[in-house]
């Protein structure tokens, strides 16, 4: 009988698990947009920093729609201690305009940023200055030297709006060779895919670190959305279980929790550099699968 590869480690009782080797983590956050989520965003910093990330990355909104709260998140995580990241979008960007927020950030003393493409907001004509995040990156170490530390994303089954992988990897380099210092993935469920992109993008030079970005199923509808959408694979031994599931909420979580711990487990293993946790402002899941992985010092 022909055996099926879905690509997935199979899930093993917690007890049978290796302990891996510790591996930094950090995490993402997104711009809350009321005085509640804000005061619920300082509890997940506070929180999730018991870790002692790395860093805490903040997101910025289409065409730089959540400029000032992105400014404003990133201020609260650097008075709280820790080092913040922000998301620098290029589309519908100026050099004029991306010079102030560098300013800005450069008077908080940020010195590290996640270069993004970004995507147009809905009715935005214009791409503005800069057409790809290499352009970005390029402009950035042009004016402002190697002072910055520079994150840009890698997406290991290929941007949903690419066509041909060859093209998504030469893209990837490019962003490399402009003066990226590390990237940061796409979330995926398929360990393989990273692996392989790793692989070839090392073979076409672009020798950076390359971190696994973790989705904890916060919410399998919503995340399964943004697979959809992203061209994402989730399983579909995966899908039909959470599917079979219904509304047992405790059954999603456990199930969730052990194939997210069994594909950070097989990254560490395989020799990932990090792990970067998509966390949609939660500490809860994200903080179960540290403890479970033996990662920061909230686990100790």
């Amino acid at each position: 009988m022909r055996m099926l590869r879905t690509g997935f480690v199979p899930i093993r009782p917690e007890s049978a698990m290796p302990a891996p080797k510790n591996v930094p983590v950090s995490f993402e956050f997104f711009p809350p947009n009321t005085p509640v989520g804000d005061d619920k965003l300082k509890d997940v910093v506070r929180q999730l920093g018991t870790l002692r990330p790395e860093f805490f990355s903040v997101t910025y909104g289409a065409g730089g729609s959540t400029r000032e709260k992105t400014l404003n998140t990133v201020r609260a995580i650097a008075d709280a201690g820790f080092e913040a990241a922000p998301h620098l979008s290029c589309v519908g960007s100026t050099r004029a305009g991306i010079a102030e927020i560098l300013a800005t950030y450069r008077a908080q003393k940020i010195r590290r940023l996640v270069a993004l493409r970004g995507d147009l907001p809905s009715g935005t004509a214009t791409a503005g200055e800069f057409r790809y995040a290499s352009e970005l990156v390029q402009y950035v170490r042009e004016t402002q030297g190697s002072d910055w530390f520079i994150e840009v994303a890698a997406y290991p089954e290929y941007h949903p709006e690419q066509r041909y992988s060859r093209l998504d990897l030469q893209h990837y380099v490019q962003k490399v060779k402009a003066g990226a210092d590390a990237a940061i993935t796409q979330f995926f469920f398929n360990p393989d895919a990273y692996f392989h992109f790793v692989e070839q993008t090392r073979a076409l030079g672009a020798e950076v670190p390359v971190v696994p970005g973790i989705m904890p199923f916060h919410n399998f509808g919503r995340i399964a959305q943004f697979a959809a959408r992203d061209g994402i694979e989730i399983p579909r031994w995966v899908t039909l279980k959470m599917e079979g599931f219904m509304d047992d909420a405790a059954s999603i979580r456990a199930f969730g929790l052990d194939v997210v711990t069994s594909l950070c487990e097989r990254l560490i293993t395989g020799g990932a550099p990090g792990l970067h946790f998509y966390t949609m402002n939660q500490s809860g899941l994200t903080l179960e699968l540290c403890q479970r992985l033996g990662l920061g010092e909230a686990s100790a």
